[in-house]
């Protein structure tokens, strides 16, 4: 069976671009967020095999960032001498003009889970991976299949 769309249309990541609040991530080099979903075993006489229930889901993910400046620190470096950890919002959007559109998701109850304060090697250039957590999600625009 053929396939319904050209290899041009398939998205591109270069085309990424990423939010905190409302400061723009010029940095960002990638970025994933994802939900995970916790199950529970269920049993029912007469089956053998056990079904699942979805129980609780977690929303996790990682932005990736070339480094150029301490932007990431800054979020935290006071927060964690007074023990107030800050919430953010993030927008991710992907728009290759090659692609059949656009998408663009909102995550809200953002927090990152580490801070790196120094991570550097001779002859590479500077990097910086964030963990972090959300625990709301909206799709602003999607590519639907057409």
């Amino acid at each position: 069976m053929a396939a319904n769309y050209g290899a041009h249309q398939v998205i591109n990541g270069t085309f990424g671009e990423l939010w905190i609040d409302s400061d723009y991530i010029g940095e960002v080099t990638g970025f994933q967020a994802k939900i995970t979903y916790n199950k529970s075993d269920i049993y029912q006489c007469g089956e053998i095999m056990s079904g699942v229930k979805i129980t609780s889901a977690k929303g996790a993910g990682t932005i990736k960032c070339n480094k150029i400046n301490s932007r990431m620190i800054n979020y935290y470096r006071l927060e964690t001498k007074t023990g107030k950890f800050p919430v953010f919002t993030i927008i991710s959007k992907l728009a290759d003009p090659d692609a059949m559109g656009s998408e663009r998701v909102k995550l809200t109850g953002v927090q990152f889970d580490e801070m790196t304060l120094a991570d550097w090697e001779a002859n590479k250039p500077g990097e910086e991976s964030v963990p972090f957590t959300f625990s709301g999600f909206k799709t602003i625009d999607r590519i639907d299949a057409k």
